[in-house]
């Protein structure tokens, strides 16, 4: 195992020419319905290349397209940050940004700790449109594509989906602005409503999990599997898979409602605030008792679980063959999704909370020491 010491962080590498593959993290999770996976490969052996310094703690997970990394601070600014390290643009947005952003056709959606959610143009900074709710917005936006030139109450167009403490997911006209619908849960809603096929998938501090049709925001299904539900869901062919902040983690079919099976350590029953990555036969989530679980997704075995030394709240990242962690001792990792084996560590020293953006090749993550850092190979 190689252990790499994060002291020599504050040398920023800035590099040139076109090093970066344009492939994008568009969400924090890498797509709509949350997987947390992506085909990207990352080296063996990554070395930290820049850091970007802004002027509080990153806690939201950066996203990263067109050859731009989008990242919120606590110091209430929406960074836009090229692949040499350099800063492109900022907005302030009035209160700290704790939710990550979501990119899509040259937008970044992001909501602050006001509860006013931003639509900013990516290769330039500019504010197209800002949406107001009525509490505090810690959650990621999310995206339904729907019919192209239907925008409308009644479904079909691009519809963004933002949960606020205000107990409402908004459903947002993407190109406009414009308040499309409102679904009312029955507390805050902390984490981001993952999408597939159609549907708005989230729980919330109600311990809820509620099915919402994207288009119409329209109730389909709602049952109780916690007492509150911190995280974002991962869904797959009509499964989902949530952990919750009594120590539960769940795998639901949202078709009939019935559980498939959990997971609970009597002896800790500390939270699953990260949300949970999948690939086809296991599925991996991170918990403030410091471990990180491999679960078989067919009937909930656990097939290994591995103590990284720190609270895991950032969500795990799985990049092609191997497992990416960071924790809040400010450990990065990278591990063997097959026994959960650790190849290679970097102590960036500074608590991370929010997971890892992931292209071929690099990754970006945002530590509370308010720096962006760029991992890859020179």
């Amino acid at each position: 195992m190689k252990i790499k010491s994060g002291s020599i962080f504050l040398l920023v590498f800035v590099l040139t020419g076109n090093l970066y593959p344009q492939q994008c993290w568009s969400g924090f999770r890498g797509d709509n319905n949350f997987s947390g996976r992506t085909a990207a490969n990352l080296p063996e052996d990554p070395e930290m290349l820049w850091n970007f310094k802004t002027d509080d703690a990153i806690r939201a997970a950066p996203v990263v397209c067109d050859g731009i990394i989008v990242v919120g601070s606590v110091d209430g600014n929406l960074y836009g940050i090229t692949m040499q390290g350099n800063l492109k643009w900022k907005i302030n947005t009035g209160n700290g940004i704790e939710a990550p952003a979501l990119i899509d056709r040259g937008i970044a959606y992001v909501g602050n700790l006001d509860g006013k959610v931003f639509a900013v143009e990516v290769a330039t900074g500019k504010t197209v449109w800002t949406y107001e709710t009525e509490g505090q917005i810690m959650g990621a936006p999310n995206i339904y594509n729907g019919n192209a030139g239907t925008t409308n109450n009644k479904g079909g167009g691009r519809v963004l989906l933002i949960g606020s403490y205000d107990y409402y997911l908004h459903g947002i006209d993407a190109s406009t602005g414009k308040g499309l619908w409102k679904y009312e849960a029955d507390n805050f809603l902390n984490g981001a409503p993952a999408v597939y096929q159609g549907v708005a998938v989230f729980g919330g501090c109600d311990g809820l999990l509620h099915q919402v049709d994207a288009a119409t925001g329209m109730l389909k299904k709602r049952q109780t599997v916690a007492t509150y539900v911190a995280g974002s869901v991962a869904v797959d062919n009509w499964v989902t898979y949530v952990g919750d902040y009594d120590g539960k983690f769940t795998c639901l079919d949202l078709k009939t409602g019935q559980e498939r099976w959990n997971y609970n350590d009597k002896e800790t029953e500390l939270p699953f605030i990260a949300s949970p990555s999948l690939s086809e036969d296991k599925v991996f989530i991170g918990s403030r008792d410091k471990y990180v679980y491999a679960f078989r997704k067919k009937d909930g075995k656990l097939e290994w679980k591995v103590n990284t030394r720190g609270r895991v709240d950032a969500s795990p990242v799985l990049a092609g063959d191997r497992l990416l962690v960071a924790n809040m001792r400010g450990d990065v990792l990278l591990l063997d999704p097959v026994d959960g084996s650790i190849g290679w560590t970097y102590e960036l020293g500074s608590g991370i909370t929010g997971n890892p953006a992931v292209i071929a090749g690099y990754f970006f993550v945002g530590a509370g020491d308010g720096r962006l850092y760029c991992f890859g190979k020179k």
